[in-house]
């Protein structure tokens, strides 16, 4: 293993209050990158020195070595940057299944969501954005308000709102200049999910991938009868588990991913990089509000 980041699910999963536990005694985290050292005699994807990435969850990347049968892992290209590597196999691809599996968007569409700072929001920002989409980012209100909107802008967000702006008049000047949203992503719950799910358009959907201030979703019967709104999940693991009999699903995805990474459309989120001995200091940070970067251990 050369390098793996510390997620929100895996702080769950080491909590027990993950939707998927493994045996224990377990090794924890659920992505990561690592080298190819030796393969077996029938093994034909891949070979010793390639970059690979987990496939699925549950092989306990927070580790310096590990072993597993080939279907285990993808091969990358040896030339996509470490952290991107490391960070790939969970959040860039939650976006891009997200924008491209619930809705038919195309040039020019809009997609609103929250929480736009996660690593999650600013893979979608990225995609959107080589997708021709424009995005309306919505994140909470805090100290370097200006710093991170310049942030997201600089990776394509074309419009960057606080949760308190939502319930503005000024929302209306957006949607002069582009279409109401068809497509709204939620990883945080609560008022600031009935405040996204007003801005959809008649006939959107919102699909929830995380729940951050652990409060239910109360939607507006107004939504569900004069506006047909879809309200939808999505988890990218069961993804993974439900199209495991067709890898060239999960490889197309993983390619297009690393063809924008080369092409320098699509960077990892901001990250901290932690020695592996420090482990405890990484997951200490990776617990707290606002900390702004994702802690990646380096083995």
């Amino acid at each position: 293993m050369l390098a793996a980041p510390i997620n929100p699910s895996d702080i769950n999963m080491v909590q027990g209050t993950y939707a998927i536990l493994p045996d224990l005694p377990a090794i924890g985290g659920n992505e990561g990158v690592g080298r190819v050292l030796d393969v077996g005699s029938r093994v034909s994807s891949v070979k010793a020195g390639d970059l690979v990435i987990p496939s699925n969850t549950g092989l306990g990347t927070w580790a310096t070595e590990a072993v597993g049968n080939e279907s285990a892992f993808v091969k990358l290209p040896i030339d996509v940057p470490l952290l991107c590597a490391a960070t790939l196999a969970v959040n860039p691809c939650t976006a891009y299944r997200m924008l491209y599996d619930f809705e038919s968007l195309k040039p020019g569409d809009s997609v609103i969501q929250n929480g736009a700072n996660s690593a999650v929001g600013q893979a979608v920002i990225q995609i959107a954005h080589a997708m021709g989409l424009k995005t309306i980012n919505v994140i909470r209100d805090r100290p370097d308000l200006q710093k991170l909107t310049d942030r997201l802008q600089s990776m394509g967000a074309n419009y960057v709102v606080t949760e308190e702006a939502l319930r503005k008049p000024e929302m209306k000047e957006i949607f002069k200049e582009v279409p109401r949203p068809r497509l709204a992503l939620n990883c945080v719950g609560g008022k600031s999910t009935v405040e996204v799910l007003r801005q959809l358009q008649h006939g959107g959907t919102i699909v929830t991938y995380g729940g951050m201030a652990r409060q239910p979703i109360t939607v507006p019967m107004s939504a569900l009868i004069f506006k047909d709104i879809k309200i939808r999940g999505f988890w990218v693991t069961r993804w993974k588990q439900d199209n495991i009999h067709e890898p060239s699903k999960l490889l197309k995805m993983i390619t297009e991913l690393c063809d924008l990474i080369r092409a320098g459309k699509l960077t990892a989120p901001a990250c901290t990089e932690v020695p592996l001995q420090d482990y405890r200091v990484a997951l200490e940070a990776a617990t707290k509000p606002f900390i702004g970067t994702k802690q990646i251990l380096i083995m």
